[in-house]
């Protein structure tokens, strides 16, 4: 945990503290229109737009991603986007998550609408992986064939921080688990199916392993690729896009949860920086999302 401390201060000591600033700035206008005046639902579901759910996504995380990079231009005179591969990757960053968001998979796999429902909910986040890792598979191998796919290893790999964080955490969710904004949201399977009181433990626990894998996609997306395929023109300097991105990632999520997305996005980002790998970041992510599951559901047995 030291090693990471160090990590964090180190950052926090060679940081433009301006562009840091500015960055902070553009997180919390994001997040107030979100929460004041629903952003991302009123422009993915604009008439106007070609395929909403898609081109509202993409502007969103396009200027959320891009304009850090602007600050850097105009604060430090750093104009990234002359490289040509480098602009082409923001584009092809803020489509491929946004592909990710407005993709319809409904697919006619049971007669019974209520079991049709959990099966295709249980196929949302695989077939998302694949395709976003497919994508990202493509770049690599034309981008980054040189460094491993994106911090898929686990050379020089220490778990024991990663463990330390995940009990720090426990007491804040749950002190989380007592709040009305949590618990309408989680447990996953409560807020993304319509009926949930026919459900084995087998099928609760499917569709809690379905849903983990969403957070490899996140992983792999945002402390992997954003990180480590601009690392060779932005060095440090792609931790802070890659936050500003992140949180607007967490909109549909309580409001302390999108804060607090864009100071851990962040802090993970430092640490993939260092050690290269992403496994660290997603076993804490991954924990933590489970930690909320299981608090969604005692906090939600606990107000009957």
């Amino acid at each position: 945990m030291t090693e990471i401390i160090g990590y964090i201060r180190e950052y926090l000591t060679q940081v433009n503290k301006k562009v840091l600033l500015l960055c902070t700035l553009q997180t919390a206008a994001f997040i107030y229109l979100n929460y004041s005046h629903h952003l991302e639902k009123r422009i993915t579901s604009a008439a106007l737009l070609p395929w909403p759910p898609f081109t509202g996504h993409f502007l969103i995380f396009i200027i959320a991603f891009a304009l850090p990079y602007f600050f850097y231009w105009l604060i430090e005179k750093k104009n990234y986007f002359v490289n040509k591969p480098f602009a082409s990757l923001v584009v092809v960053s803020a489509a491929t998550f946004a592909l990710k968001m407005a993709l319809n998979t409904h697919f006619p796999l049971s007669s019974d609408a209520t079991w049709n429902e959990y099966w295709n909910q249980i196929l949302y986040w695989p077939i998302r992986v694949v395709i976003l890792s497919s994508i990202l598979y493509l770049v690599w191998k034309r981008f980054d064939p040189e460094q491993p796919f994106y911090g898929l290893t686990i050379k020089n790999l220490n778990w024991r921080p990663y463990v330390l964080m995940l009990a720090i955490m426990l007491p804040l969710i749950m002190a989380a688990s007592t709040q009305e904004d949590f618990l309408t949201t989680y447990p996953k399977l409560q807020s993304s199916l319509s009926v949930t009181g026919q459900l084995s433990w087998f099928h609760k626990l499917l569709f809690e392993l379905s849903y983990g894998t969403d957070f490899f996609s996140v992983e792999i997306f945002f402390r992997g690729f954003l990180i480590l395929a601009f690392l060779k023109w932005a060095g440090k300097d792609a931790l802070l896009p890659m936050a500003c991105f992140y949180c607007t990632i967490h909109f549909g999520k309580p409001l302390g949860e999108c804060i607090s997305s864009y100071f851990g996005g962040l802090i993970l980002g430092i640490v993939v920086y260092h050690t290269r790998s992403i496994w660290g970041g997603l076993m804490v992510h991954l924990g933590i999302a489970w930690l909320m599951e299981v608090g969604g559901f005692v906090g939600n047995a606990f107000n009957k």
